[in-house]
């Protein structure tokens, strides 16, 4: 049912809407159910304002994407979340931004605290916009049993987000998530583009993530304009990426350190963190990569010279990287608290569509350099770094792990650079194919990064969706609090170092 049900793509592969056959509900409700039941994950759910719904399946066994689509006659369906966990925020946003009621949904409640873009009114009867984490909580009844409210507000220089924990003494029962407090409308913004500012609202989705949400939009419009990048200029957007990746594993190992009081990889790794940053800075003047990359190419290029001057700089932070993560790993009071606390458990961690960092933690070989090859990731291929446990320490541990293939990675790209001629500058991009869609991903240092657009008869976007890994991850942060003590919320928290802006979009 699913294989003739599904149209399949490859990753950032472009396909006329005539070409993807309409399902009717119930066949749209048991593809994605069977797909999710035989080991894919559902990467997309999302809607037009035309009452159009859309699932994406990742099949990554198969290196392939699945797409399905169908009209609802009204704004409402029977939900998929009871059967397939993974659709719950999906669920949720749908209804949020389009009204589109998903009927027992079993924790039903606003994502963002927007009104509706189209005409169907609130499902919760707002007539104007809410405040963020104002609604109903989900409460434990019980002697001795109390709550605890977090934030929005954090002590550190960190963005807003609330959490509502449920406690019998320090042992948390249940942590609810509330966020919304960084919402800026992006995928409305995107909307009629792409314009000249679509770049820029692409890549700051989440900030630190810059260089995979501009690659993943730089390919959707490439894709869409039938335009190819060259080997070399892809050979550049992967060291780009790498260097992102390297930048935050060594600031989160750090920071870890920091939450346990092991201030010696704590210090080095927060001024190591700098000279990583600093080669992006060297290539494009920006520390987190934002002018780098353009549709077509590159907006800065890495010309022999200046990979030539990198390598050695590349060189003594990788010395440096090793030399303070290496006294972590031989802390024997640090790995005491690492490998028990923050477990998330493997089989939920499938149920729910963990990707990234906290899904190869549990053992979910997940990763979109392996599985959708992008970029130079095919020829060069990076296989998936594994923990099993599901702990801070594994977590912590898949980090180290990438480092070690992004450091490889990147002295390979740097010596080939060294010896290849600068590619000639690329002008603007063709029209945009009319009455398409597109679904282009690629594998930031938190996992998954997922851009679809649907263009309208003009090749203009009448939808633009964007998924940040953060979205799959943060009801994996409240599992891994479950039954552990509410003074590891830190350590914990910071062992997923999700993004609040990511989420709210």
């Amino acid at each position: 049912m699913t294989d003739l049900a599904m149209r399949t793509l490859r990753n950032g592969q472009t396909v006329g809407l005539r070409d993807l056959p309409e399902l009717t509900l119930s066949s749209f409700r048991e593809a994605i159910l069977e797909g999710t039941r035989g080991g894919a994950r559902l990467a997309c759910l999302c809607a037009a304002s035309d009452l159009r719904l859309f699932a994406i399946l990742a099949d990554d066994a198969g290196k392939q994407l699945r797409v399905a689509w169908t009209r609802l006659a009204e704004p409402k369906y029977p939900s998929l979340t009871p059967e397939c966990p993974q659709a719950h925020l999906f669920e949720r946003e749908l209804a949020e931004q389009f009204g589109i009621v998903p009927d027992g949904h079993p924790w039903f409640k606003p994502v963002r605290f927007h009104l509706p873009w189209s005409d169907q009114p609130s499902p919760w009867g707002r007539d104007a916009d809410s405040l963020p984490a104002v609604m109903d909580f989900f409460r434990v009844s019980g002697e001795e049993v109390h709550e605890v409210a977090v934030g929005p507000v954090h002590a550190g220089v960190i963005e807003p987000g609330h959490f509502r924990f449920q406690c019998h003494g320090e042992t948390v029962f249940h942590l609810e998530i509330a966020l919304g407090f960084q919402h800026r409308g992006i995928e409305r913004a995107l909307v009629g583009g792409p314009h000249p500012l679509s770049l820029k609202q692409a890549e700051t989705a989440s900030g630190d993530s810059s260089i995979a949400h501009a690659w993943a939009h730089c390919r959707l419009l490439e894709s869409l304009a039938g335009v190819e990048v060259s080997p070399r200029a892809d050979r550049v957007r992967g060291v780009a990426l790498e260097l992102e990746r390297a930048a935050n594993h060594v600031g989160d190992l750090g920071a870890l350190s920091g939450d346990v009081g092991f201030l010696p990889t704590a210090s080095f790794c927060g001024r190591i963190r700098g000279d990583w940053l600093n080669l992006s800075a060297e290539v494009c003047g920006s520390r987190l990569g934002r002018g780098w990359l353009k549709p077509g190419g590159l907006y800065q290029d890495l010309d022999p010279a200046l990979a030539t001057r990198l390598l050695p700089r590349l060189i003594r932070s990788w010395a440096d990287t090793r030399d303070a993560v290496e006294l972590l790993w031989g802390a024997a009071s640090v790995m005491i608290r690492f490998e028990v606390a923050g477990r998330v458990d493997p089989i939920q961690a499938r149920e729910i569509g963990l990707v990234g960092v906290a899904a190869r933690a549990c053992g979910v070989e997940q990763d979109v350099r392996w599985d959708h090859p992008f970029g130079p990731y095919g020829a060069h291929p990076i296989s998936p770094s594994l923990a099993e446990s599901g702990t801070v320490h594994s977590r912590a541990w898949i980090r180290w792990l990438e480092l070690i293939e992004s450091q490889r990675f990147l002295l390979e790209g740097l010596a080939e650079l060294a010896g290849s001629d600068p590619d000639p500058r690329t002008g603007p991009l063709p029209p945009l194919a009319p009455d398409s869609l597109c679904v282009s991903m690629t594998e930031g240092w938190r996992g998954e990064v997922l851009h679809l657009a649907l263009t309208d008869d003009r090749g203009r976007f009448s939808r633009y969706k964007i998924v940040d890994p953060s979205f799959h991850n943060w009801f994996g942060l409240a599992l891994a609090l479950r039954g552990e003590q509410i003074s590891d919320f830190p350590l914990c928290n910071k062992s997923f170092n999700l993004s609040y802006c990511g989420h709210d979009l």
